[in-house]
Formats: C-alpha cells, structure tokens, sequence
C-alpha cells in the first residue's frame, strides 16, 4: 500500500486528482468499445436499465427526504417540551430559595464565554429543526439558547400563549368598573335582565348589525346612550337608529358624525318633532339650512357644541318655526349666539315653554332683558360666563316667576355690589309652582335668606332641590364667618328640610361646608321621615361621617344613592339591600351588602352606638 506523504516529498493534490481522471477516462473508453460491439440492442437495454435505476434511486431519496423531515419535526417538538420542562424546574429552583447559589454563580460566569449570537442578515441553523435561515431582528430564541426559525418560533410562542392563559387566575371585576356602574346608576343585583342582556349584545357588536328592527323608543335612547359611551356612534351605526316613522333622534355623542350625516337625518325622518344631538361640531349652516326645509314638524330641539352656525341661521330657524318651537336647550356656544339672536327667540318663538342656555359665552345683560317679555316660559336654565346684576335676575324673577315650574340659576355672581338676599326674596315673594329649583355656586346670599325664603313660602314643597356650593370662600377661614354664615348653613338647611322633607326626591348639598354635625344629626334622627327621598349628595361636607350616613338610611325609607366623596370620617359602613354607597374613601372594596339579615345587624349596630352616647336613638 502506497503510503502518502506532505508536499514536501514531491506528492501534490493535482497528481492525486490527474491520476484519478486517468483512471475514469480509461473505463469510460473500454466500456464504449464494449457497447459499440454488442450493437445498438445492447445499449438500448443498457439505457433502460440506467433509466429504471434512476428513478429506483430518486424514489428511494424522497422516501428517505419525507423519513428524514418526520425525524426533524419530531425531535423538535422534543426539545420544545424538554425546553418547557427545564424551564419549569428552574422557575421552581429559583422559588425554592438560593439554595445552589454556587451552581447559579458558575452559571453566570460561563454565560461570559458563550458565543454571541448572529446579526440579523445571517444565515444560522434553527435549534429544533435545524433548518437552514436568515437570523432577523424578530427571531425568538431557543429553549438552549440558540435561534429559531419562524415555523419554530410561531410554534413556541402559541405554545406559551395557551400555558399562560390557562395558567391565569380569573380576574375578578375591578373597583374602577363597579364604581362607574354605580354612578351610572348600574349596581343591580342578581342576574341581569334579558333585557339589558340584549342591550350589552348589541353595543358589543355594533360592526356587525344591518338593523334593530321594530324597538320600542326607550330601548332605542338605550342603546343610542350605550353607543355613545362607546364611541360607536359613528356614520354607519347611526343608520340604526333612523326609520322613517320616528318622531325622535337622539345622539348623545355626535363627534364622529359628518355634515352628511345630519342632512341624512332629516331625509330619513321626516315627521321629526324632537331632535338631541350632543357634541354636534360638524353641524353647520348648511344643516341648519336642511333641517328648516325638511323638518317641517320640529318642536323640540337640543344641540350641544354646535358652533360652527352663524347667529343668521340661528334667527333664520326662529323666523321659519318658531310658532311650532316648544323646547330649545343650548350649551357650550362660544363663536355664536349673542344677545340679538336671544331678542329674535323671544320675538318670533310665542309659544317657548321650556328653555336652556349653559356656557353661552356670548350672552350677557340683554339676554336677560329680553326673557322678561317670554310669557309663556314655564322652565328656565340659565348659566351665563358674563356678569350680571343681581337686579337684573330679580327684576327677571319679578316678571316671568308666577309661571315657571322649574328654575335654574346657575354660578350667578354680582361682584360690583355688596352680597345681597334680594334674588331668593324675589323668587319667594313670586313664585307658587316651582318643583324643581337649583341655585349653585353662589357666594353673596347668606344663610339667613335661605330661612326667609323655605319659611312660609307658599310654594308647593318641592322635589329637586340642588343647592350645592353656596358657601363662603376664603382659604384664611374655611368655616365662614361665626356670626353671620354665608351660604347654605344650618339654619337654612334645618329650615328647606322643615318646607320640602315629605315631598322631596332628590337633594344636592355638596360643598355646604357651613352645615354643622349637630344639624345633621339632627335632621336624620330616624324619627322624622322623608319617605320619597331616594338621592342625596353630601359630598365635601366634612363633618359628614359614620353616623349622619347610617342615620341617613334610617329616616329615608326609600334613599337609593348616597354620595359622600371628600367625607373622610366615613369609614366601614353595612349598606342595607337596595341602597348605593359612593365615594366612601374609607369603606372596603365589597360595601354592598344584601338580604334582611343586614337590616337586623343595622340595628343591633344602632343599638350599640346608641349606648355608646354616638347616636340618636333606633326607631321603633
């Protein structure tokens, strides 16, 4: 046997590959003088034969290719559940404690001298299948360090996906969601109505449905305020809620509504009578236009934030109908409707029953000026950013009072003249029906006009009374001056309680910081009544605590809300079933208790504090 040597004794590599051609040429040539003498029938038997081997040896690779391929997939499924296995035994090493500190120490010492991995743009062999691919910067990694391809590495992740959901505990409801729900007016209990099931089916799929159907028109505001809590009111779902014989569109979130889309409200409902459309800022003069020529039955109508119609089209609307016009409720105007366009309301709009102006920017002295000649005005809300003398409201109370049924006076302040009680004389002295009255944000009447004006008032008692942040302000002395209160004190209080208490529904005190803890106590001692009263808003009180709050569910049989955000003497409060606790900072999570076993516990609770000398005594 020839024995090879390096180069230095004269053998090179083309000697060797010389050679072996030699060899190859020879055979080649001795097997062509073979075939040319046994004929052309030898070779074509040969050429069969090299055909037949052929395909024998291609069938024979793809078998083993397709053998090959299965040996792949399945040895990286191996690794993957041997990779989640030893991941498993490290989380549960590491939980243990550090009990192989030294094994983790030499660890990470030899995590030092591995090999950096490939930049993307690389070719790299995956560590399951081994496959051959370009590294990019979105390559997973392996379960031994290594990368994946794409096939693998989709397969890992789905993989862990469905471990970690199935290994997620079930998340209770968060208080964020209960507390809104509660100021939504949701807190139900037990299972929920079929009703209200469909509902939530229906905002839940808002993409998908071609149409309601026959709904009746309460269902059909539902599902409009639901929509627009969602911010799915867009120009498609709208198309939902218009049919041809409506009488009443209401959207309460127009934001993503076109100039289209409004014209089209008028085109498909053309025997409107009441129209709601809130944050309108695509409504324009073109709109306005539309709406005066289509919606030739139009009697009531809301708009919010539609500042893009010029006072013009504002008269232009009273001009063609106002003789129709009953209700018109505006807010957050600030590019248009001044005091002229309130002269033509009042001119051309006879028979205006209800009216509503908030945040109208524009609107000052002369808007109240004219409202004196509206006689037929039965409700009236007014909340202007312009300052106005308190002889203007009280000369405006003076002539349209006898008639109205509501009234709204809203952060009023005359701060060229000294406080002064005349505006509640007024209204005392003039008014007979009202059910509704709110007076808010008033710093100049004092307690004592509050006590002329619920004492020997013939008005009827009322059923909404909102009152709240009547108060005095000044930072160097919160509690107000000692001698003579400013705003809703005591007194007062003591004295709305006395007219309105058998009658009254709602009640909104927030920020009457001036009202004292013995008032309170005094007022629910749970021997006088207040049957119908069923929501009350105590807020920034801060002598509000514990006890006015469980007196507060003893002499109001039928309360359903109590709101006590900034009542900080509030602590851990047992909730009687049907009642609604908001904003108790201190409270538990879980404050909604229920069954008749809680009333018991309320009394025997009573009864303690009771002996305690905390509270009045428990009603028989």
């Amino acid at each position: 046997m020839r024995e090879f040597v390096d180069p230095a004794n004269n053998i090179s590599a083309q000697e060797i590959r010389d050679s072996y051609r030699q060899r190859l040429d020879h055979a080649a040539a001795q097997g062509a003088a073979e075939a040319v003498e046994n004929g052309e029938a030898a070779a074509e038997a040969t050429q069969n034969e090299d055909e037949e081997g052929v395909q024998a040896e291609s069938s024979a690779m793809a078998a083993e290719r397709s053998r090959k391929r299965k040996r792949n997939t399945e040895e990286a499924v191996a690794k993957i559940k041997k990779g989640k296995e030893a991941k498993k035994k490290a989380t549960k090493k590491k939980k243990r404690g550090s009990d192989e500190e030294d094994d983790s120490d030499y660890e990470a010492v030899m995590d030092m001298y591995k090999k950096a991995k490939p930049l993307p743009g690389q070719l790299e062999n995956c560590e399951l299948c081994s496959k051959r691919f370009t590294v990019t910067p979105y390559s997973k990694a392996g379960p031994d360090g290594g990368l994946l391809c794409t096939p693998c590495g989709k397969e890992m992740a789905k993989e862990a996906k469905a471990n970690e959901k199935a290994a997620k505990p079930a998340v209770r409801r968060g208080r964020r969601k209960i507390e809104s729900n509660r100021l939504d007016g949701l807190s139900g209990r037990g299972a929920k109505s079929l009703v209200q099931l469909c509902i939530e089916k229906l905002a839940k799929h808002a993409e998908d449905i071609d149409e309601f159907g026959e709904l009746p028109e309460s269902i059909m505001n539902r599902l409009s305020e639901i929509f627009s809590k969602k911010r799915a009111m867009n120009p498609t779902s709208v198309k939902l809620f218009l049919r041809p014989e409506m009488d009443t569109v209401a959207v309460h979130e127009a934001a993503y509504l076109e100039t289209e889309d409004y014209d089209q409200i008028f085109a498909v409902v053309p025997n409107l009578q009441k129209l709601v459309l809130r944050n309108a800022c695509q409504f324009k003069d073109v709109n306005m236009d539309y709406m005066i020529e289509k919606a030739i039955n139009l009697q009531h109508i809301q708009l919010q934030g539609a500042n893009l119609v010029s006072n013009d089209k504002w008269i232009d609307l009273f001009i063609a109908r106002g003789e129709d016009l009953k209700s018109l409720k505006l807010e957050w105007l600030d590019a248009a409707f001044n005091d002229q366009v309130v002269e033509a309301l009042v001119e051309f709009c006879p028979n205006l029953e209800r009216l509503k102006l908030e945040r109208c920017r524009l609107l000052g002295i002369e808007t109240i000026e004219a409202l004196t000649r509206s006689k037929n005005l039965q409700h009236l809300t007014l909340q202007l950013s312009k300052d106005v003398p308190m002889e203007r409201l009280v000369n405006l109370i003076g002539h349209i009072g006898a008639n109205l049924r509501t009234l709204c006076l809203q952060e009023f302040l005359d701060r060229e003249n000294d406080p002064t009680d005349d505006i509640l004389q007024a209204i005392h002295d003039t008014c007979r029906h009202l059910s509704k009255f709110r007076f808010t944000e008033n710093n100049e009447c004092s307690d004592a006009g509050y006590v002329a004006l619920f004492s020997d008032w013939a008005n009827p008692p009322l059923k909404h009374i909102d009152l709240q942040s009547n108060r005095d302000v000044d930072n160097a002395n919160p509690d107000g001056p000692e001698d003579f209160p400013i705003g809703l004190a005591s007194e007062g209080f003591k004295a709305l309680m006395a007219h309105s208490g058998s009658k009254l529904e709602y009640l909104n005190i927030k920020s009457c910081r001036h009202i004292s803890h013995k008032t309170f106590a005094e007022v629910f001692d749970g021997t006088k009544q207040y049957p119908n009263l069923q929501e009350l808003d105590m807020s920034f009180c801060p002598v509000v605590d514990t006890q006015i709050v469980a007196a507060v569910f003893r002499s109001c049989p039928k309360i359903k809300k109590v709101v006590t955000f900034g009542c900080f003497e509030v602590a851990d409060v047992v909730v009687p079933r049907g009642m609604t606790l908001i904003g108790a900072p201190k409270a538990q999570d879980a404050i909604e208790q229920y069954g008749e076993m809680v009333m018991d516990f309320q009394k025997e609770l009573m009864k303690e504090m009771e002996k305690a000398g905390r509270v009045a005594p428990v009603m028989a």
